[in-house]
Order: structure tokens, then C-alpha cells, then sequence
């Protein structure tokens, strides 16, 4: 049957994803489900390992927009969905598996960064159908890491929080409120209800510096990249609102809030 996550009740996907680290498979004689980050939108940055583990695949699955970014570098059976039948298609993929197929899930990005929840749906379907098949990550390159090679930000003084994700947001807003100011914040905004505006606003009502720097970077990679620079004071006059013409910014963007740097 279908699997319907109650992200009320849990457990967040996310969370079962993370239960345990993955099983040793090497000199295994199971091959692995693979979950691979494709990257954020030029296919210049899906890796190798990645690219070969799509192009070895028998089924491929994923969000539409995603699969159809690897189309044309698989023969593979290519299941698509929506977050209306995710739960139906990673089923049938999960089929798939159990029968001997060799099967492949793909997100943008890397899952490490922003799919957790997708790899947690993944592996919980497998594990019903298949379970005999460990499920593998395969990294990729994402606009978090685009990101902060544009704004600056080494990773070791940065604090991330992605709120790209399902599911009450307040434990990861709190987390940015506590580190802005003291440390870079990079921040994958949830389309359309926190959104860079929205982030700015609620750090300004707990107490950060109206000029604090903030880069929202916009469509990293693509042809039609932009990076908008602001003031965060600036930046929280685009807040409210949870559709998108409520907001200048697309989907695909990253926020940047740098901390101040003194240079001796």
C-alpha cells in the first residue's frame, strides 16, 4: 500500500533516513538502490559517479522536473511524480527493485543538503518491497555549495539551515536567529511561505543588525543566474504572503546573510 507520512505525528521522513549509518556493501553481492544528487540545474555539475549511476539504471525515479533534467542520459524506465503520488510511484519503483531491476532515484541538488526527506521516502519504500537492497547516496554538487563560493562564506563559518522541507519550520528558524551575526547563514527558502523576505523579517524581530549584508542568489548555474544584493532591512520590505506573486524571487534560490568581517 501507499505510504502516507504524517509529518504531525512523524516520523519525518528525514529522521528515518538518518536512523542509521548506510550498511558496508562493499564486495556485496546485492547492488544498491542509489540516490544521487544531479546538481542545481547545469548538467556540467552532475557528477561522473552520478551520471553513471542513472545511465546503468533499469528504473529511474523522481520529481518530473528532475528526471526529465537526466532524460537523455538513461534508457531507463523513468517513473515521475508530483507530491501528490510521490508515495504511489516510489511504491512501483520499490516494485521494481524487489523483481531485480536495478533502480536509481534522483534529486537536485545533493540529497545531503535539501532531499533528506526524499531519500527517507525512498528507503522506506525499498525496505517494504526490497529490503534485502541497501539504499546508497551518491553526493552531488548543489546551489548550497554554489552559493557560498558567490557570497564568500567558508562552510566552516557558516551556519546552513535548509526549510526546504515538509513539516514545521520554528526549531530551524531558531537556529538562524541564534548564529545571525555571529556567523555567515546560508538558507534554502520553502516556495512560497518562507521565503527570503520572510527570513529577513523574522531575524530583524529577533534582534539582528538592519545591515547586516544579504545575498539572495537566484537560479545558480542556469543561464539566467542573478544575484540581488540587499540590506537586510531592504531585503524584509519583500515579506508576506505564501503564493507566488507574492514575491519577487523564484523557487530556485538561496539566501545568504553575511556575518561582518574585520580584516587586521
Amino acid at each position: 500500500m501507499s505510504d502516507g507520512y504524517d509529518l504531525e505525528s512523524g516520523p519525518d521522513p528525514a529522521t528515518f533516513a538518518a536512523a542509521d549509518p548506510e550498511p558496508d556493501i562493499d564486495g556485496s553481492a546485492v547492488d544498491p538502490v542509489y540516490a544521487v544528487g544531479v546538481g542545481p540545474g547545469n548538467l556540467e555539475y552532475l557528477t561522473p559517479r552520478g551520471e553513471r549511476a542513472i545511465r546503468e539504471a533499469d528504473v529511474v525515479v523522481g520529481f518530473s522536473t528532475v528526471v526529465e533534467f537526466v532524460a537523455d542520459r538513461t534508457d531507463a524506465e523513468l517513473l515521475t511524480c508530483g507530491y501528490s503520488d510521490e508515495g504511489e510511484t516510489l511504491e512501483t519503483f520499490a516494485e521494481r527493485v524487489a523483481a531485480g531491476k536495478s533502480g536509481t532515484a534522483v534529486a537536485m541538488g545533493d540529497p545531503n543538503h535539501s532531499g533528506y526527506q526524499f531519500v527517507g521516502k525512498v528507503k522506506r519504500a525499498v525496505e517494504r518491497e526490497a529490503p534485502e537492497k541497501p539504499v546508497q547516496v551518491i553526493p552531488g554538487i548543489s546551489s548550497l555549495q554554489v552559493a557560498a563560493s558567490r557570497a564568500r562564506t567558508p562552510m566552516e563559518d557558516t551556519e546552513f539551515v535548509t526549510l526546504h522541507k515538509s513539516g514545521d519550520l520554528a526549531d530551524d528558524m531558531d537556529r538562524l536567529a541564534a548564529a545571525v551575526g555571529d556567523r555567515h547563514l546560508l538558507v534554502l527558502p520553502r516556495p512560497y511561505d518562507r521565503m527570503p523576505g520572510d527570513i529577513a523579517a523574522f531575524l530583524l524581530e529577533n534582534g539582528a543588525d538592519p545591515e547586516l549584508e544579504a545575498l539572495v542568489l537566484e537560479k545558480l548555474t542556469h543561464d539566467d543566474e542573478e544575484i540581488h544584493r540587499f540590506g537586510l532591512a531592504e531585503l524584509a520590505a519583500y515579506a508576506g504572503g505564501d503564493e507566488k506573486s507574492d514575491t519577487p524571487f523564484s523557487d530556485l534560490v538561496v539566501l545568504a546573510v553575511r556575518r561582518p568581517v574585520e580584516i587586521e
